[in-house]
């Protein structure tokens, strides 16, 4: 009970805090909007996304604060869960194959990426790895912090990785022309005020509740968790309206983009290097994945490719809402990912990472 009074405090921000959130949407929504205009696919999470991280490495403090951000996460699990039918429910029983396969190239690409980073660019062994972990971010940070890791190194990889993944995957997709078209589509008709009410509270109590047993990413997926359910038992009829999963999408680029604000351009440009080409050796892994899952498989591409993409979650699941894809095929994957990072990794540092400090000793 105290965990959700702390998760539900709220303390009026500062003038200076409201302005720079202020800053932050209005730059995400021109970007969303010129890439949406532009008719470029993803266009309002890239667009959003890419604005924001210019201006941030340019120097503004933008930032999104944590009510916001819980807002939008909740806005997009309920957008995510509108789309369950009892046709995809049914797809379940080919997942274990799958997740399976998953396991295998998270570990290989994992391990590649930081043989890499040691062999090419001189990193230490935990730093390394750590920075070729995908997805669970928030871990792997604690982790860095933990074992003396180079964490401004880690950052650079990590995020530019999220960041080639959201703004490449709809382009490359489009270019394929394999982005589905028959997919599950989104929900056309808006839900009842009494309905919309009901998918909020459902919503937001079911985030609570995995908020409390400290689930991964509980605000997306307690949301997604409640409006699936409703809408898969027919409870429920209809959707957010189209501007408010625009929002929500928006504010997902915003939130990516805006990683870039605590970073300096000297930190970011040093690592580049390393960041780029740590992320060629994971896509390079994880398209061999891609490959034979495509060939073994029923499954489309299109969920194939952003279900096995090392991004971060809550980025990839947007891009499957955004792109018409399979949002529970990518949620089991992207989530299994997660519980695999979060528990093997610090049992593998445990055993296997030196930093750089241990070497020199």
């Amino acid at each position: 009970m105290k965990h959700i009074t702390a998760s539900l405090s709220f303390e009026w921000p500062s003038r200076a805090t409201i302005l720079s959130t202020v800053e932050t949407l209005v730059i995400g929504t021109a970007g969303g909007l010129v890439f949406l205009l532009a008719g470029l696919p993803g266009g309002l999470i890239s667009g959003s996304m890419i604005a924001v991280g210019i201006a941030a490495i340019a120097g503004r403090q933008l930032t999104l604060p944590p009510i916001l951000t819980q807002t939008v996460l909740v806005l997009l699990g309920i957008s995510l869960g509108s789309v369950v039918s009892r046709h995809l429910l049914q797809q379940v029983s080919a997942y274990p194959v799958t997740i399976g396969l998953l396991a295998l190239a998270t570990f290989c690409s994992t391990f590649g990426s930081s043989y890499y980073l040691r062999r090419i660019h001189g990193w230490d062994r935990t730093s390394a790895f750590l920075a070729g972990s995908p997805g669970a971010l928030s871990q792997i940070t604690i982790l860095a912090v933990e074992r003396g890791a180079d964490l401004p190194g880690i950052a650079v990889v990590q995020t530019m990785r999220v960041i080639i993944l959201t703004a490449a995957l709809p382009m490359v997709l489009a270019i394929a022309g394999v982005t589905p078209s028959a997919a599950p589509s989104l929900t056309t008709t808006i839900a009842s005020p009494l309905d919309l009410l009901e998918l909020a509270a459902a919503s937001l109590a079911a985030a609570l509740v995995l908020r409390l047993i400290k689930f991964p990413a509980s605000w997306m997926f307690g949301a997604m968790i409640a409006s699936s359910v409703l809408h898969g038992a027919g409870w429920v009829e209809g959707g957010l309206p189209d501007w408010v999963r625009g929002v929500a999408l928006i504010g997902i680029g915003a939130l990516i983009g805006s990683r870039f604000a605590r970073m300096q351009v000297k930190t970011l440009v040093g690592h580049l290097r390393a960041a780029l080409g740590s992320f060629s050796v994971a896509i390079a892994v994880s398209a061999i994945f891609v490959g034979i899952v495509a060939l073994t498989t029923e499954v489309k591409f299109s969920d194939v490719v952003v279900a096995f993409a090392p991004g971060a979650m809550d980025a990839m699941l947007a891009l499957a809402l955004t792109l018409h894809i399979d949002p529970i095929f990518v949620g089991a994957h992207h989530l299994s990912r997660f519980v695999f990072v979060t528990i093997a990794t610090p049992g593998i540092v445990h055993l296997f990472g030196r930093t750089q400090d241990d070497v020199d000793d």
